[in-house]
């Protein structure tokens, strides 16, 4: 059974910075796309970045030049490094990844959600 194990969320101040790792537990056999999401109380869960197995890299408007998604293959791991936040980025930060543990069989696959609070 694959589960995404997430880490590094907490408590930052305004201006502060974070970082997120996340990686697959459990017997794989690859791993294609890989990416984060996020969720503030009231909100619809929005894709904040993502980052192909080639290493091209996209982002959500309201983070651009602010966060940046990272992966280290050999470890299957992604990485979420947050700076200047800002309380609007307060939110429960979710894993995303699209995993095959045979070939050719791909599933998508979620983390359990880390909470990020920005706040004074």
């Amino acid at each position: 059974q694959v589960q995404l194990v997430e880490s590094g969320g907490g408590l930052v101040q305004p201006g502060g910075s974070l970082t997120l790792s996340c990686a697959p537990s459990g017997r794989i056999f690859s791993i294609n796309d890989m990416g984060w999401y996020r969720q503030a109380p009231g909100k619809q869960r929005e894709l904040v970045a993502a980052a192909t197995s080639g290493g091209s890299t996209s982002f959500a408007g309201s983070v651009k030049g602010r966060f940046t998604i990272s992966r280290d293959n050999a470890k299957n791991t992604v990485y979420l490094q947050m700076n200047s936040l800002k309380p609007e980025d307060t939110a429960v930060y979710y894993c995303n990844a699209e995993i095959a543990t045979i070939p050719r069989m791909w599933h998508i696959y979620w983390g359990q959600g880390t909470q990020v609070t920005v706040s004074s």
